[in-house]
């Protein structure tokens, strides 16, 4: 009897268009792609994050191509992902803009179909749009441009080799936009004038559009060759050709923002910094993430489980919660002991800070009190006229977290118990990043809480002077304080102690007009 042979099905190949930049744009079905990859292969000109989005476990190639250089080869990058789909694993191809946009999407869908691998297109945000929309210019207008013509510019028409009909295109009258062009851009805007196109025709050059570092130079057909070079720009640039590059002036927006080309360096762990990078992202800063401390479990949880399960019934008792991470870590140690909500019935439950409050709310717990400032000697001038005597109060938070609520409620006669939920580490192979992100510049370094200071202090080590070159704001008074006493200079202080506070503190810092 002949043995059954293992046939191996193909996978399928996810042509996916990652947009020009903002990793924002990536579309909805580019995300859920990503999501279920098993091989991300990857080009150069996309934001990093992408990649994240796919599972830690998926394999990850680069695949980037510049001038001059390239990891694989186009026809390296067809065999890959073919083998790859034939091996049976979901592919996702990430490709920068729009696959069929002058990204070679077609070469590789062609060579998926000869092998027989199943595939699909997910089409994303061209740089031939979008970069002219974050720089305020629609490649149509009613009234002004009723037709746009994207074209290669890698091909120089004054060398006498190119394929594109460029003497047509200068009378179509419409919106050029050229994409891979800016070491041929003296050539075609030579060539369009010589084919009619009128020198003052204004036009747009737009450099990394999209991202935070976008640029922008504006001047007319005859002189923005120049322009460009004298503004220092460099690849990638798109250039917008047409009457719509006037309506710049008026709609410009991206690069109008309060904090644009800031670069803001972030010293949250990353599981807290999301909100204040989308803040920032969201006022034109540029985020540069060093997460100067971890939030991790603790080894062991006999402590936190025996007060939670030892204070269940103590009636009049508090749980004052100082973070969202200390409601995250005590919930998760509820469920494992077989609790829920009702844990707290019989509770008065406080929540310092709105974010806290919100964790809360999320999991059905109404917080009873919530101050009105976060700082540690303001709770306790808040709370002072309550009967604290002999009253038991829960102080979940950080193994090496403050003690001066603590030791406030304390002095006030209760029963408190500090008890740690989760641990602070520094990130392994932070210095070198560290430095890195100095050498590059850095215009503001924001402190979230005291740990986030002493541990980059210790991590910049005999670095630590780079500090001086950069502005410094802190999310509070305490945190200030710590600044200081390790001999920073602080610039802001955020009078709302969160995240949205330090964002608002920030604006109005470079908005000042001593600054202008």
């Amino acid at each position: 009897m002949t043995e059954p042979v293992d046939v191996i099905k193909p996978g399928r190949v996810y042509l996916v268009g990652a947009g020009p930049g903002d990793p924002g744009l990536l579309t909805v079905k580019g995300a859920q792609a990503l999501a279920t990859a098993q091989v991300v292969v990857y080009d150069r000109l996309l934001d990093p994050s992408l990649v994240g989005l796919a599972p830690a476990s998926a394999e990850r190639v680069f695949v980037g191509k510049e001038r001059g250089r390239q990891a694989l080869t186009q026809t390296e990058i067809n065999q890959l992902i073919v083998a790859e789909g034939l091996a049976g694993k979901r592919v996702v191809r990430l490709k920068g803009g729009d696959p069929f946009v002058f990204g070679r999407g077609g070469e590789e869908a062609q060579a998926l179909a000869e092998a027989g691998v199943p595939f699909e297109i997910v089409p994303g945000v061209t740089s031939a749009v979008a970069a002219a929309a974050y720089a305020g210019i629609p490649v149509t207008h009613r009234g002004v441009s009723t037709a746009v013509t994207i074209v290669t510019g890698s091909e120089d028409p004054s060398k006498g080799e190119t394929t594109t009909d460029w003497s047509a295109l200068a009378g179509t009258g419409g919106t050029l936009v050229t994409l891979m062009g800016w070491a041929a851009l003296p050539g075609i805007a030579a060539t369009l004038q010589a084919n009619g196109m009128a020198g003052d025709t204004p036009a747009a050059l737009v450099q990394w559009g999209t991202w935070s570092r976008q640029r922008t130079v504006t001047g007319t057909l005859a002189d923005i060759a120049e322009r460009g070079k004298v503004a220092g720009i460099g690849a990638p640039v798109v250039a917008i050709i047409g009457e719509v590059a006037r309506l710049r002036e008026e709609i410009g927006w991206f690069d109008r923002r309060p904090l644009w080309g800031k670069r803001v360096l972030v010293t949250r762990s990353r599981t807290q910094a999301s909100r204040l990078i989308e803040l920032l992202q969201e006022l034109g800063a540029e985020p540069v993430e060093l997460p100067s401390i971890e939030i991790g479990p603790l080894d062991d949880y006999d402590e936190l489980d025996r007060v939670l399960t030892s204070a269940a019934d103590v009636t009049g008792r508090w749980m004052i919660f100082a973070s969202v991470n200390s409601v995250e870590y005590v919930w998760e140690r509820l469920r494992a002991l077989g609790k829920d909500a009702r844990y707290f019935a019989g509770a008065t439950v406080g929540a310092i800070g709105p974010a806290t409050a919100r964790a809360l709310r999320e999991r059905g717990i109404e917080p009873d009190f919530i101050p009105q400032r976060s700082v540690s000697e303001d709770v306790i001038a808040e709370l002072s006229s309550r009967d604290w005597n002999g009253r038991l109060v829960l102080l979940p938070g950080s193994a090496i977290g403050r003690d001066a609520l603590a030791v406030g409620l304390g002095d006030l006669g209760a029963d408190v118990k500090r008890v740690p939920a989760y641990r602070n580490v520094r990130p392994e192979g932070i210095a070198d990043r560290a430095r890195a992100a100095f050498e590059r510049g850095i215009d503001m370094v924001t402190f979230t809480s005291s740990s986030t200071v002493r541990n980059l202090v210790d991590i910049l080590g005999a670095d630590r002077h780079l500090l001086e070159s950069s502005a410094i704001a802190c999310i509070g008074p305490i945190t200030s304080a710590t600044a200081e006493e390790t001999g920073l200079t602080v610039d802001i202080v955020a009078a709302e102690h969160n995240v949205e506070g330090l964002a608002d503190a920030l604006v109005s810092h470079f908005s000042s007009p001593t600054r202008v």
